[in-house]
C-alpha cells in the first residue's frame, strides 16, 4: 500500500539550439551529378529533357564558344556561355503583365518536322558496303565449315550441338555423353563427329582441355619432332613452370633439344577461339584538357557533347489555353514546379563543371613537375591535400575524381591516377608509389632475359637509387604490375 507519495507532472518549454544538415532535393541532385561519368551525365540530362517539357537544348545558333577567366570564386578558365534561365515566376503567379516578346514565326521557320530529308553536299551518298561490315564470329566460322562437310541430317544436328557448346576460347564445354543424350544417338557417333570438327580451322578447336588442344595442333601443323608431343603429353605442368632442366632429365635428352621443342610449342595458340572474340573497346572522352602554355599549363573544360540547356518558351502557349480558373491554377503550379526543377538542374550542372575545374586546377598545380618531367617526378598526393587547397570536403573530392579523365601532354589519365601513397627515400624525401613501380618496371625492362633479376637484386638496385623498400614490397608491386617472378621470366631462346 502506497501512502503519502505524490507524483507531480509539470509542463515546461525549453529552447535548444542545434545544427543539422538537411539534404534538400537540390543538394541531393548536385551530389548525384558530381559522381557521374560523362556518359552517365549525358544520359541523365537526356532523361530530364524527356520528363520536363520546359527543359530544352539551346540551338547552336543561340550561343557561341567564348573564353573568359573567372575570379577566385568561380575559378573556371573556359566554359560555354550558357543561356541564362528566364525568371517567369511573375507570369506564373499572375503578378506580372504576362506579356512576352517571342517571334513565333521565326520559331516555326526554323522548325523541321520529323522525317525531313537532308541533302548531302555534292549530292553524293556513301556506299554502304564501304562503311558497314560484320566480323564473322567463331560460331559462324565453324558453322560455315560444317555446312561444307559431307554430313547427313543426323550428323549435322550432332555437329551443331558440338559447335553450340564451344566457348569463346574454342574449348568444348559439354561431354560427348551429354550431347549423345541430347540428340538421342550413340556416344561413338558423337566422338566421330567431334574428331571431324576438331579438324576445322582454327587448329586446336573443340578440344576439351589444354593438352588435347595442343596435341590437335601438333597433328594439324604436321610437327615431326617427337619431343613436342612427349612434352605436351607428360610434362605440361613442368612446361608451365619453365622447368626445362627437369623435363630434360625425365626424358633423358639434352637441354638444347628440349628448348628447341619448347620453341615450337610456344608458337601454338592455347586459346584458338580468341581470334574471333569481339574485343570491347571503350572510348574515353576526357572531362578536362590540359595544354602547355609558356611555363605553365592551361586548363580547359570539355563541354562538347553536353547539351546546353535553357528554359523553353513553349509554356506561353499553354498559359494562353488555360481559360478555366481551376485548370489555370493547377497548370500554373505545375509549370512553376517544372521551371524550378529545370533551374536546379542547370545550376547543378554548372556547379559540377566548376568543381571539376577547381580540382583539376589544383592537381595540375601540385603535380606540375610530373607534367614537366614525367612519372619520376610524380608527388605523393592524398584527398586531404586537394581538399585543403580548394576548400572542399574530402568526400566531395572523392566523388569528383571517380570516372573523370584528364587529357594531358603526357597522355590521358583518370583523375584518381594522380593520388597515391608515398615512400620515404634515404635522403628523407617522399616519392610516390607509382614512381617506384615505374622504376621497378624500368629495371626489369633492362635486365638480361636469360638472367633476370630476382626481387632481392631489384631491392639492391632500388637502394642504389636512394629508394629503400623491403623485398616483399617489391614482390607486391611486381604482382600488381602483372610481372612474373624471375624464375618464370627467364628465357632460353
Amino acid at each position: 500500500m502506497i501512502t503519502g507519495n505524490k507524483v507531480a507532472f509539470e509542463l515546461k518549454q525549453s529552447l535548444k539550439l542545434t545544427q543539422q544538415l538537411i539534404m534538400t532535393p537540390q543538394l541531393q541532385q548536385a551530389i548525384k551529378l558530381l559522381q557521374l561519368s560523362r556518359l552517365e551525365m549525358v544520359d541523365v540530362i537526356n532523361q530530364e529533357m524527356e520528363e520536363n517539357p520546359l527543359l530544352e537544348e539551346t540551338p547552336p545558333d543561340d550561343y557561341q564558344e567564348v573564353e573568359r577567366e573567372f575570379d577566385g570564386e568561380e575559378n573556371v578558365l573556359l566554359e560555354r556561355e550558357e543561356a541564362k534561365p528566364i525568371d517567369r515566376t511573375e507570369e506564373l503567379t499572375g503578378e506580372g503583365d504576362g506579356k512576352e516578346d517571342f517571334d513565333w514565326n521565326n520559331y516555326l521557320e526554323d522548325y523541321r518536322p520529323v522525317g525531313t530529308i537532308y541533302e548531302r553536299r555534292g549530292g553524293e551518298t556513301p556506299i554502304w558496303d564501304n562503311i558497314l561490315t560484320v566480323k564473322p564470329s567463331l560460331i559462324d566460322q565453324l558453322m560455315w565449315q560444317l555446312k561444307l562437310s559431307r554430313f547427313n541430317d543426323m550428323e549435322m544436328r550432332v555437329g551443331e550441338q558440338i559447335i553450340g557448346n564451344i566457348d569463346s576460347d574454342g574449348y568444348l564445354r559439354a561431354t560427348p555423353e551429354e550431347i549423345a543424350a541430347q540428340e538421342g544417338v550413340e556416344t561413338g557417333l558423337v566422338e566421330d563427329i567431334l574428331r571431324k570438327v576438331q579438324e576445322f580451322d582454327p587448329p586446336g578447336i573443340a578440344a576439351r582441355d589444354l593438352k588435347e588442344c595442343l596435341l590437335i595442333q601438333v597433328k594439324m601443323l604436321c610437327i615431326t619432332n617427337n619431343l613436342v608431343a612427349a612434352i605436351i603429353q607428360e610434362h605440361l605442368h613442368d612446361l608451365g613452370r619453365r622447368d626445362y632442366n627437369r623435363i630434360a632429365r625425365k626424358l633423358k635428352v639434352s637441354l638444347p633439344e628440349i628448348i628447341q621443342a619448347v620453341e615450337l610449342i610456344a608458337r601454338m595458340d592455347p586459346k584458338p577461339g580468341s581470334a574471333y572474340t569481339e574485343e570491347k573497346v571503350q572510348s574515353i572522352i576526357p572531362d578536362v584538357y590540359v595544354f602547355k602554355a609558356g611555363d605553365g599549363y592551361k586548363i580547359v573544360l570539355n563541354d562538347d557533347g553536353l547539351p546546353n540547356l535553357r528554359i523553353s518558351n513553349c509554356y506561353s502557349e499553354i498559359m494562353a489555353g488555360m481559360g478555366d480558373r481551376n485548370a489555370g491554377e493547377n497548370g500554373r503550379k505545375y509549370l512553376k514546379e517544372r521551371i524550378q526543377s529545370a533551374n536546379w538542374l542547370i545550376k547543378s550542372i554548372q556547379q559540377r563543371q566548376k568543381t571539376i575545374y577547381r580540382i583539376a586546377e589544383s592537381i595540375v598545380k601540385i603535380q606540375k613537375e610530373f607534367f614537366d618531367a614525367g612519372i619520376d617526378h610524380l608527388k605523393p598526393l592524398v584527398l586531404r591535400d586537394i581538399a585543403d587547397d580548394v576548400g572542399m570536403h574530402e568526400s566531395t573530392i572523392s566523388r569528383v575524381v571517380v570516372n573523370k579523365y584528364m587529357h594531358t601532354p603526357r597522355g590521358v589519365f583518370g583523375l584518381r591516377y594522380f593520388f597515391g601513397s608515398s615512400i620515404q627515400t634515404t635522403s628523407g624525401d617522399a616519392i610516390a608509389s607509382k614512381s617506384v613501380k615505374d622504376v621497378i618496371k624500368k629495371i626489369i625492362a633492362g635486365e638480361d632475359p636469360k638472367h633476370p633479376f630476382s626481387d632481392g637484386e631489384i631491392v639492391k638496385r632500388l637502394g642504389a637509387l636512394g629508394i629503400s623498400i623491403a623485398r616483399r614490397t617489391v614482390a607486391k608491386y611486381r604482382e600488381m604490375m602483372r610481372v612474373l617472378p624471375s624464375s618464370r621470366r627467364k628465357k632460353y631462346f
